[in-house]
């Protein structure tokens, strides 16, 4: 048990790894916040043109 844990302390490529899902994550998070925000302006823009449409 104890190589195994020394084995993956040494493997480089797992952190690689680890480091890319962190960065997409975080890409993640920024997009779907910047989304919310969006989504708002865009709604409030569609209700000002259905109400001049009407």
């Amino acid at each position: 048990m104890l190589s195994l844990f020394r084995r993956l302390m040494k493997d480089v490529e797992g952190a690689t790894a680890i480091e890319y899902t962190l960065i997409v994550s975080l890409i993640a998070v920024a997009a779907i916040a910047s989304m919310r925000t969006v989504s708002g302006k865009v709604s409030n823009v569609l209700s000002n043109v259905s109400g001049v449409m009407s």
